[in-house]
């Protein structure tokens, strides 16, 4: 089945995520830099999926916001399109949040773990800020993957990288046959988080977005697919050393987190698709 290869990656990543979320839990605060990000009608703020640390910082991103009343709203990769929390109060139950946007154990095993988003979302639901899925629904992705139109949307160039990044991210593991479909899943769904963006921005307020690295770079993911002029910011969180200077080209800032235990994630990869 041509999207398999993209069901094994989604459930190796979750595994990874899995072990982080009792350090996460535990993990104090972070303060995330936020001088001379300010005021911004839109934030894109990246991660690493598994590193705990960035979604410290992506919770004190949404009490900053909050403390100056500049929370507009906050879009998920982890939630599809089409699931929010704007009919809920701002003391709506766990539950209720988690039923809103579709994130309960019973139809949601397997994807992304709430104990470790949980804690931003409902930072921004006590706020009164909606949080809003962003994601293409899977339902979607067939189609995104046979439309050919989707590869005009980016210069030839930065879609070479983005195939690149594709094969480079699923450790050269897959045929090259599945590369150019599973690329366009990407910008598919590059291009529904920024139009999610789009339509919770409001004046004087910061829509913030949360998503993995790879789709808030400004070269290649949701920054390609906002409106021309539209002003926004790009942070990308990075594990280790990122004492190399930020290319405006990509991002804004960096926010550097400690260096993570090395892991071999080819080979739990490889592991995988062998099954």
């Amino acid at each position: 089945m041509i999207c398999r290869p993209a069901v094994i990656v989604r459930r190796f990543t979750v595994a990874l995520m899995a072990l982080a979320i009792g350090a996460c839990s535990a993990m104090p605060l972070a303060t995330a830099d936020l001088e001379g990000l300010l005021p911004t009608p839109l934030l894109l703020v990246g991660e690493q999926h598994d590193a705990p640390e960035h979604q410290a910082l992506q919770r004190d991103t949404v009490h900053q916001l909050a403390a100056r009343g500049e929370l507009g709203a906050l879009v998920l990769e982890m939630v599809d399109q089409g699931r929010d929390t704007r009919h809920l109060p701002p003391d709506a139950t766990e539950a209720q949040v988690r039923e809103a946007l579709d994130w309960t154990a019973e139809r949601n095993t397997g994807a992304w773990p709430w104990a470790v988003y949980g804690p931003t979302i409902l930072s921004a639901v006590r706020a009164g800020a909606p949080v809003l899925g962003g994601n293409l629904p899977r339902a979607g992705m067939r189609t995104a993957m046979a439309d050919a139109s989707l590869d005009g949307t980016l210069p030839a160039p930065a879609l070479q990288r983005q195939r690149e990044a594709i094969r480079d991210g699923h450790c050269q593991l897959l045929p090259d046959t599945q590369i150019a479909p599973m690329t366009r899943i990407q910008i598919a769904r590059d291009r529904a988080m920024a139009q999610t963006a789009v339509d919770a921005l409001q004046p004087g307020r910061t829509v913030l977005l949360i998503a993995g690295n790879g789709h808030v770079q400004r070269d290649l993911g949701v920054p390609r697919h906002l409106p021309a002029g539209q002003p926004h910011r790009v942070v990308m969180a990075l594990t280790g050393d990122v004492a190399r200077p930020v290319d405006p080209a990509v991002a804004d800032r960096q926010w550097g987190t400690p260096r993570r235990p090395p892991k071999d994630h080819c080979a739990e990869m490889r592991q995988q698709m062998g099954r």
